[in-house]
């Protein structure tokens, strides 16, 4: 059965991290793989994680499955936490299921609209996080790019975008957003931008998916999630896959939430049952420890207040950063400008340069970011902007 089988090429990323692992330059910079970094390089475990992690482990009392919705009281506060007072939520119009991550919840969702719609073609952002495809494949639909990011200006291609959506997508088809801090180009929408989609939306009869894996990564949570709220304020339907690896740091844990906003509760409850379905054929049920991580800090004032200083704390730095990234390289006299950083939201930015730049930075300095320039602004801190601005400098110097 195996014989005829061809080994598949490394994931990029992947191959990365094995490149980096093995270096042995002490100076080397990782600025690809996409988790949080402090200052020292690491991913810590947040402080309320901590806590929370404490609570459970001297109050579980069973081992026993929660069910294919998963922690309800988890997907409960997730649906507030996204949607805040929202009038879907007060007419009942939205199911939660809790997923294996946000990956989990883009395949629930991809599966989900598989079974509403098997002819839909799903739309992504060129470009956009490189699993979009692969998993809207896997679930055997079609897959299409709309215009947005700009590589020449360094900002959106929001006309031609709006024109592509405009004229391309059928009634029926399934539109991908990120809701924040875009992946990889960090270049978002703006509220304006999202009232212009959402109008799209409502006269195309198309359903928005809305990836929302940075929540609170951007200016803040309800900023970040103000777009995602218009657009599902527009619509009758949408769908929501959302993550709680970056702004809780539970990356390894896997949690999750695909969320259904139908056009009224009975139609709610008869999709509902339809994302149950999906759920028992992929992995039956979740993972309980996430959920009850996260649904422990949100249902403490206490420990609520903690994560959002600690949420804070992360978008604070990785905002820094960037200014401070412009400011040095400014300083090296590079007569290529990354003002555009400045303007960007979350931890990916394109940096602009082309492959055989960023190969010598990886073979001459130890400096790793994916061939398409995105680098994961959080791998940079005070100990070596300096390292990075001065190698960047020397390559960008030779061109």
């Amino acid at each position: 059965m195996f014989s005829h089988l061809k080994p598949l090429p490394t994931d990029p990323i992947l191959g990365l991290m094995a490149a980096y692992n093995s270096d042995s330059n002490p100076n080397k910079i990782d600025l690809g793989v996409g988790v949080y970094k402090d200052e020292y390089g690491d991913t810590p475990v947040l402080k309320c994680v901590k806590q929370a992690e404490a609570l459970r482990l001297n109050n579980e009392t069973t081992k026993s499955y929660i069910g294919l919705a998963g922690d309800l009281n988890f997907t409960n506060k997730m649906e507030h936490l996204l949607l805040g007072e929202h009038n879907a939520l007060l007419a009942n119009r939205v199911r939660t299921a809790q997923t294996p991550g946000g990956t989990g919840a883009l395949r629930v969702a991809a599966e989900f609209v598989k079974r509403c719609n098997p002819d839909a073609t799903i739309w992504v952002s060129a470009p956009t996080w490189a699993n979009h495809m692969s998993l809207f494949e896997a679930a055997g639909l079609t897959v299409k790019e709309y215009p947005y990011y700009d590589y020449e200006t360094r900002g959106l291609q929001f006309d031609n975008m709006k024109k592509v959506i405009g004229e391309q997508v059928k009634q029926g088809d399934v539109v991908l957003f990120h809701a924040c801090c875009h992946n990889p180009s960090g270049m978002d929408l703006t509220l304006a931008q999202w009232q212009e989609m959402a109008e799209l939306a409502k006269e195309k009869s198309f359903t928005p998916m809305i990836d929302i894996a940075y929540l609170g990564f951007g200016e803040g949570i309800d900023e970040d999630a103000a777009g995602l709220r218009l657009m599902v304020d527009a619509v009758p339907e949408s769908i929501i896959c959302s993550s709680c690896s970056k702004n809780f740091g539970l990356y390894r844990e896997r949690i999750g939430a695909c969320s259904i906003v139908a056009e009224d509760a009975q139609k709610a409850d008869v999709a509902n049952s339809v994302l149950l379905s999906v759920v028992r054929s992929i992995y039956s049920m979740p993972p309980a420890h996430g959920a009850t991580i996260v649904n422990t800090i949100l249902s403490s004032n206490e420990l609520t207040q903690l994560w959002h200083s600690e949420l804070a704390e992360m978008r604070n730095r990785i905002n820094e950063l960037r200014s401070l990234i412009v400011d040095k390289l400014s300083a090296k006299g590079i007569d290529q400008s990354f003002e555009f950083i400045k303007h960007q939201h979350g931890m990916f930015s394109f940096f602009g340069i082309d492959k055989p730049q960023i190969e010598q930075l990886r073979t001459e300095y130890s400096i790793y970011m994916v061939g398409s320039s995105r680098m994961n602004v959080a791998g940079i801190s005070l100990s070596n902007i300096d390292y990075f601005a001065d190698s960047v400098a020397s390559v960008l110097a030779n061109k």
